[in-house]
């Protein structure tokens, strides 16, 4: 799993690019992307596949914040990314958020 940032010129905006391994999508179909920057929704963000196995998204966020996310695999079972630049306490369930740093 990986983070990759990149901002433009005035740092107002990065784009991030988030990735899901192959070893953690394990052998996955679809991966969605839910987080504080689309309302948690678990079909707007859909991940693209690689030919590796792996699921990877671009999205533009608004510098100077920090965003929940989650990855859901399949529909059925959610993942945290292991890269992330901490992570907080689920406010509904007994566990984490993965969080990106912007």
């Amino acid at each position: 799993m990986a983070l990759y940032k990149e901002y433009d010129k005035t740092k107002t905006e990065c784009t991030v690019t988030f990735e899901l391994s192959a070893d953690a999508a394990k052998d996955a179909e679809k991966v969605w992307i839910a987080g504080d920057f689309n309302s948690w929704s678990s079909i707007d963000s859909p991940m693209k596949k690689q030919k590796d196995g792996s699921f990877s998204i671009k999205i533009k966020l608004k510098a100077g914040r920090e965003y929940q996310f989650r990855y859901l695999i399949d529909g059925k079972r959610w993942e945290n990314d292991w890269s992330a630049d901490k992570y907080v306490p689920a406010p509904f369930s007994f566990t984490d958020n993965s969080v990106v740093i912007v």
